[in-house]
């Protein structure tokens, strides 16, 4: 486990030199989450599409508060010709934890921005293949971005919704996991902000969760 640990700091060190990233730095403050997360990621275009990736991490393991949960996705996006912004993507989730590896999840198919006047959501379509999963399971993922104030804030997120392998192995259920984030520029580079954890069914409890953060993000591109 300490070897799982040390290899995602050194995946989060080997992807800081790409352009394009921010990092972000959360605290829980709900009664029994009372620790920091650390969140890295990039968003970077180019002629053929684009890439995507973000890694966690928690810092709650007991006693010393150092790394105890470790997570990551990573999503290739590549236009396809025959329709003007449809793209096909190809996306990868995995990550490990003090009691053992989350799972990895392989997830395929295809996503197109949709225009809702205020602002335009990218709408995913997905094929989810989890590791030791019975049967096939679908995703739908919405992705979206609202400029406020006047480009001074924003509040940007997303929805996640997929069916999976209940964790009683009895059947199917629907998980749903979604976290928006508000922020608002202190100057070019720092925001303030914070972020809603809004889940079901994510890990093994039942009925809705809800969790709140404050945050500070740096830009740096």
């Amino acid at each position: 486990m300490k070897y799982e640990i040390q290899l995602f700091f050194s995946l989060t060190f080997v992807v800081s030199i790409s352009t394009g990233q921010n990092l972000q730095i959360h605290y829980d403050f709900a009664e029994d989450r009372r620790y920091f997360t650390s969140t890295l990621e990039m968003y970077k275009p180019d002629e053929k599409g684009a890439t995507f990736w973000f890694v966690d991490f928690e810092y709650n393991q007991p006693g010393n508060k150092s790394a105890s949960v470790g997570y990551w996705e990573f999503a290739r996006y590549m236009n396809l010709s025959f329709m003007e912004g449809l793209s096909g993507t190809i996306q990868f989730n995995d990550g490990v934890s003090r009691w053992g590896p989350l799972g990895h999840v392989w997830l395929t198919g295809i996503t197109y921005p949709v225009d809702l006047k205020i602002t335009t959501v990218s709408t995913e379509l997905l094929y989810r293949a989890a590791y030791g999963s019975k049967s096939h399971d679908g995703q739908l993922t919405f992705v979206f971005y609202v400029p406020l104030l006047n480009g001074k804030a924003h509040l940007t997120g997303y929805a996640d919704i997929w069916t999976q392998d209940r964790f009683d192995d009895e059947g199917k259920e629907t998980a749903v996991m979604s976290q928006p984030q508000l922020w608002y520029a202190v100057s070019s580079k720092l925001y303030v902000g914070g972020e809603a954890r809004i889940t079901k069914n994510f890990l093994p409890k039942d009925g809705w969760q809800f969790y709140a953060t404050f945050a500070l993000k740096w830009d740096m591109e």
